[in-house]
């Protein structure tokens, strides 16, 4: 029998290698499709589970970071409900995007912060409490600013129903954060005794709602996957940089600068998936898809850029030579 042990380190190699299973699973999804359409009436259930197991990770300590040090949450949070939504905005006009791309892209800009941010933060040598506190909040605002941004940015493209949304997003995403923390704080033992499994079922459920999208969106791959991966490259990298420059902007320590660049960077690709899917087209999920394959690449790389400038910074500021 497995023991929690093993688990765990199943778990944590699978979150490691995320980016290199999310690729696999894709190219297997296009080249055999009828093996992972099935997933795609399932998406919502995945994300909801998703969503379960962020909230088990969540504690009511917390979210007392948000009185602790208002400043940065509340600009983590401008941030990210501002620079993506816009970003997103100002490439669909300027690329001249068709509709149901313009809208997905739209859709991924008005999520909330993704979880893998929480880790990209840690290796970034960033503030990790921060970012923790920043994708709690966002996430939390989730149900009333993805419906209204993606009304208001993605209305000239496609009907967008605010109402419908709303309650899909708290049906996928709060609720079953609410109940994980809940259980949490019912159950604080054993919820800390299975924390270790989490980023397993996270990757299953990311890589599967992929493998679904790309599946039933083989044709559309073939014919708009460039122009798709360079809009999605340059909303993400655009993210990265101006999110770290607002922090900047409001002096905030250099930790928190690259915490928010994270945050404002790295978006939950599978709830927009999910809207997506829900209430454009499937083409209109391809964004989120290579979104999320992409931030699991970009984050990670600048994780380790700006955690090696930190190691150096230390090693210099001890006298020690680095030549040797």
């Amino acid at each position: 029998m497995i023991t929690l042990n093993q688990l765990a380190k199943v778990s944590n190699f699978a979150g490691n290698t995320f980016a290199v299973w999310i690729i696999l699973f894709a190219l297997l999804s296009y080249f055999i499709p009828e093996g992972f359409t099935w997933i795609a009436p399932h998406i919502p259930l995945l994300l909801g589970i998703i969503m379960f197991g962020m909230g088990l990770t969540l504690s009511v300590d917390d979210f007392k970071a948000v009185f602790q040090a208002p400043k940065s949450v509340i600009i983590a949070a401008v941030s990210q409900y501002t620079i993506m939504p816009l970003v997103a905005f100002a490439l669909a006009i300027l690329l001249k995007l068709p509709a149901e791309l313009a809208a997905g892209v739209i859709l991924v800009g008005c999520a909330p912060g993704g979880t893998a941010s929480n880790v990209m933060a840690y290796l970034a040598k960033g503030n990790a409490a921060l970012s923790v506190c920043a994708t709690a909040v966002s996430t939390l605002m989730a149900p009333i600013m993805t419906p209204f941004l993606t009304w208001l940015l993605a209305k000239q493209w496609m009907e967008v129903s605010f109402w419908s949304m709303f309650v899909s997003v708290v049906q996928v995403v709060l609720l079953p954060i609410v109940l994980g923390v809940l259980v949490h704080y019912l159950f604080p033992k054993q919820v800390e005794k299975s924390t270790a499994v989490l980023p397993l079922i996270s990757v299953i459920g990311i890589v599967g709602v992929a493998s679904a999208v790309v599946a039933v969106n083989k044709d559309n791959l073939l014919s708009n996957g460039l122009l798709i991966f360079i809009v999605v490259v340059l909303h993400n990298c655009l993210g990265l940089l101006l999110g770290f420059w607002s922090a900047k902007l409001f002096k905030l320590d250099y930790p928190s600068q690259k915490t928010i660049a994270i945050e404002v960077g790295m978006q939950n690709s599978g709830l927009a998936t999910t809207l997506a899917m829900t209430y454009f087209s499937p083409l209109a999920a391809v964004p989120s898809v290579i979104f999320s394959v992409w931030h699991n690449i970009s984050g990670p790389l600048l994780a380790t850029f700006w955690s090696r400038k930190a190691a150096n910074s230390e090693t210099i500021g001890t006298g020690i030579d680095l030549s040797k």
